[in-house]
């Protein structure tokens, strides 16, 4: 069986352990296909140093705008591939899908999207006729959580779904690391007996930010490390200064997918305090499994799918409530056993159900049963 796999989520090198366990997981070939550069950012290079022939880098147009990118030398690349199926990880209302949708129609090749979209929207056109289309002609789709799939169904998909996380962990590359942990907090310059909160993820309003910042002036002995990048990052510098927190706040910016889990592995604990909006609400919150597979205990909020992802291996807060929020980490500041428990049930609940491997397995499997209708050959 050969697949062509195309996303932007490639550009970061650690996501592409997933085609790697993909190819490793039964006698698929698989292709992964990405853009050269995101907005501004050019794709990770390949950590090995040695581009591998399965992964190619193709140009794209309108990069940096989620929904509205497009590859106009993606029908060259199919035609050299000759793959079986070809798997987009957009949102069916994404213009990428409905182009690769339309190019495999001429070729005759069945087309499997993507969706993360946890709330049941009227969209605005052009995208409400884009999803009808690629609703229409896709072989069959995956949900990367329960509600995605509901709002596909309720939004008129009739066609075969699986429920499958985009991407997992690999258990190699994000592990507890005591050389990595004492690394990072020295360069930081922290001391071995603060206890440090991470957060990683873009640096918006609806990820609660600015509640983890007021939760954690509350208590000295916490320090503050920001992973991430965004519009809210001068406000909080703000906020910090005014709680009396900015000598204990690291904000690093966004780093290379690669070196997050140095940056984990420094941390005590990592919080993701996601607030829902009228449009939006976490459709998973990645972090959290990289956080656990490291060995690092997690609170998150009890918004959108951070419940589901996290389960009894981590503490859970109202969303939008700093005081609950500080006593949580309270909790984990004054209780190393309570710490270390979660920590160990976070890793081996990744273990479970999140690993690159787990998801690869499921993945192939609905490949085979497109293909030829579930006799596993």
């Amino acid at each position: 069986m050969r697949v062509v796999y195309l996303s932007k989520a490639l550009v970061a090198a650690a996501y592409r352990d997933k085609i790697a366990a993909l190819r490793a997981a039964g006698s698929v070939d698989v292709t992964a296909v990405f853009p050269e550069r995101w907005a501004s950012r050019p794709a990770e290079p390949d950590p090995a140093g040695v581009p591998s022939p399965w992964l190619r880098r193709t140009p794209a147009r309108w990069t940096g705008r989620n929904h509205l990118h497009w590859y106009p030398r993606i029908g060259r690349v199919l035609d050299a591939l000759h793959p079986d199926l070809v798997h987009v990880d957009e949102e069916p209302y994404s213009l990428v899908t409905a182009q690769v949708l339309r190019l495999c129609a001429r070729r005759g090749l069945p087309v499997v999207f993507f969706a993360w979209q946890n709330l049941s929207k009227r969209l605005p056109p052009p995208f409400h006729a884009v999803r009808r289309y690629v609703f229409g002609g896709a072989a069959g789709a995956i949900a990367g959580s329960e509600s995605a799939a509901a709002v596909l169904r309720e939004r008129g998909y009739r066609g075969p779904l699986a429920l499958i996380p985009q991407f997992g962990v690999s258990l190699e590359r994000f592990r507890p690391d005591p050389a990595l942990r004492r690394e990072h907090r020295r360069r930081l310059g922290i001391n071995h007996a603060a206890f440090l909160v991470g957060f990683a993820g873009r640096l918006v309003r609806e990820k609660g930010v600015d509640l983890l910042l007021a939760a954690a002036a509350g208590v000295p002995a916490l320090a503050v490390l920001l992973l991430g990048a965004g519009p809210l990052r001068p406000a909080l510098a703000q906020t910090a200064q005014r709680l009396g927190l900015d000598s204990r706040l690291y904000a690093l910016g966004q780093l290379p997918s690669t070196e997050v889990p140095g940056w984990l592995n420094a941390c005590d604990a990592l919080v993701l305090p996601s607030c829902a909006t009228p449009g939006w609400r976490e459709q998973f919150g990645r972090v959290l499994i990289e956080a656990m597979a490291c060995g690092v205990p997690v609170v998150g909020s009890r918004s959108g799918e951070i419940p589901a992802v996290i389960g009894e291996a981590g503490l859970l807060v109202p969303e939008g409530d700093a005081a609950a929020l500080r006593e949580a980490l309270q909790r984990l500041v004054a209780d190393p056993e309570l710490a270390r428990s979660l920590a160990s049930a976070g890793r081996c609940r990744v273990a479970q159900r999140f690993t690159q491997e787990r998801i690869a397995e499921a993945t192939i499997a609905f490949y085979r049963m497109l293909l030829h209708g579930g006799d596993g050959s």
